[in-house]
């Protein structure tokens, strides 16, 4: 990534020839991607070609077969509390208010609870949760679950913040909202983010690069930069960048089999 001042910045995460099989089941082969601190990068492919299992590989609850994996410049296996993920699913436990389920991350590290309330409860209101604190789960609607599960996910303050199709189970008018909504958030906020989506559209109005990749073992076919200015609305989707960014994105999948 180019810096304002002309330079190129070496990349916050590196992922080089990463490849793994489950038994005789191949699922990633030589898959290399970069991140840059503060970019958005997508991953779009079909269902089921490995894109979740590489988030599992960068979490460390999986070993890859092989590949190399640095992230500020030094191997992963020194970083693997780096990155905070957020499932497909919200996760949020039934039985826990909100407040106590946004709060689980900090717990989980050993946060006291008292604290980790301290830090949670100034953001309800930037999330949309704003005097939910003590509703279960069951009384959120679907965006507001994905909100709150978010929140737990950004207060954890790790460096960077992985999202596994994190509006896939949205019916299409929430989808909408909440892209618009994760758009302003992230353009005020500048996390380091990977996104696993299956919205071609969903990839191009909220990253700034997308990787295409193959029906399993998933292999990177394409990367395509979106060089869109931001902020972007819902006008920027009927732009005839957006269009021809969108158009770019069906003919790469459509020429790796996925289409």
């Amino acid at each position: 990534m180019t810096d304002v001042d002309g330079s190129v910045s070496a990349p916050k995460l590196c992922v080089a020839a990463l490849t793994h099989s489950y038994d005789s089941l191949s699922v990633l082969e030589e898959v290399s991607l970069t991140l840059h601190q503060g970019e958005l990068v997508a991953l779009v492919g079909p269902s089921g070609c490995g894109k979740s299992t590489m988030f599992s590989i960068l979490t460390g609850t999986t070993t890859p077969s092989s590949g190399h994996i640095e992230l500020d410049g030094a191997p992963i296996a020194r970083h693997t509390a780096a990155f905070a993920y957020m499932p497909q699913s919200d996760a949020l436990l039934p039985w826990r208010r909100v407040i106590d389920n946004v709060t689980l991350g900090l717990e989980m590290q050993g946060v006291r609870r008292r604290e980790a309330r301290a830090r949670v409860m100034p953001l309800l209101a930037t999330f949309g949760l704003d005097g939910f604190a003590r509703a279960y789960p069951f009384q959120l609607s679907g965006g507001m679950r994905q909100r709150a599960a978010l929140l737990r996910t950004v207060v954890q303050e790790r460096s960077i913040m992985l999202l596994d199709e994190p509006f896939g189970a949205l019916d299409a008018l929430s989808r909408i909202e909440m892209q618009t909504w994760l758009e302003d958030l992230w353009n005020r906020h500048s996390w380091s983010t990977i996104l696993i989506t299956h919205d071609i559209r969903e990839a191009v109005f909220l990253a700034d690069r997308i990787y295409v990749l193959s029906p399993r073992p998933a292999r990177v076919t394409a990367e395509v930069r979106v060089p869109l200015p931001r902020p972007r609305s819902l006008q920027t989707m009927s732009h005839p960048d957006f269009v021809g960014i969108e158009a770019q994105l069906r003919d790469a999948l459509a020429s790796s089999g996925a289409l």
